[in-house]
C-alpha cells in the first residue's frame, strides 16, 4: 500500500522545487539579508511559523488570509538558512551573492533529500500514515530542543546537534508540503 521510494523522492523534489522558487524570489526582492541573523533570531523564527501553523490548525481560521502551506514552506526556506548561518556565521552585512545564496541552498536542500531517503527507508514510508498536524507538533519539539542546545552554548551530552534538528524540522515540513499541496 505504501508508494514507492522512487515516488517519495519525486515528491520530496516538487515540493523543494516549489520552496526554493519562493526562496530565489525573496533573494531578488531582500537580496540574502538573513545573513544577519544571530542563531536564536534564526530559532524564534522557525518558532514563530511553526506556532502560527499550530493556530491555524486549532482555529481552521486564518485573519490574514495566508494559509499553512505557505508556513510550512517557509520552515524549509528557514531551516536551509539555519542551515547555511550554521556553518557560515552570522554577519553585520550582506556577504554573499544571490547565486552563492542559491548555491548553498541547493546543497543542503540535496543533503536533506539524503537523509529523508535514509531514515524513509528504515521507517518505510510512516510519514504518509501521520496527521499533518503531528509534523507540527514534531516540528516545534525540534526547536525547542534547539533552543534547548543554544542555551547550552551548542553543547550536547549525548543528543544530535542543532544542524540535525534543522534537518528534520525541514524535512517534516516537506512531509506538510507534499501532503497539502495533494489535498
Amino acid at each position: 500500500m505504501s508508494k514507492e521510494p522512487n515516488h517519495t523522492e519525486q515528491e520530496f523534489r516538487n515540493a523543494m522545487s516549489r520552496c526554493r522558487d519562493v526562496f530565489e524570489k525573496k533573494l531578488y526582492d531582500y537580496k540574502p539579508s538573513w545573513r544577519m541573523l544571530r542563531p536564536s533570531s534564526l530559532t524564534d523564527q522557525l518558532f514563530i511559523k511553526a506556532k502560527r501553523i499550530r493556530s491555524l490548525e486549532i482555529k481552521k481560521l486564518s485573519m490574514v488570509g495566508e494559509g499553512i502551506l505557505p508556513e510550512f514552506m517557509a520552515l524549509i526556506n528557514y531551516g536551509i538558512v539555519g542551515l547555511i548561518q550554521l556553518e557560515h556565521g552570522f554577519t553585520d552585512e550582506i556577504d554573499m551573492t544571490n547565486d552563492e545564496a542559491m548555491k548553498l541552498y541547493d546543497a543542503y536542500a540535496d543533503e536533506c533529500l539524503k537523509l529523508m531517503l535514509k531514515k524513509n527507508h528504515d521507517y518505510d514510508e510512516a510519514w504518509r500514515g501521520m496527521r499533518v498536524s503531528s509534523y507540527t507538533d514534531f516540528i516545534l519539539t525540534k526547536i525547542e530542543r534547539v533552543k534547548e542546545i543554544e542555551n547550552h552554548g551548542g553543547e550536547t551530552l549525548v543528543s544530535e546537534g542543532v544542524a540535525s534538528n534543522y534537518m528534520d524540522i525541514i524535512n517534516y515540513a516537506v512531509f506538510g508540503v507534499i501532503k497539502l499541496g495533494n489535498g
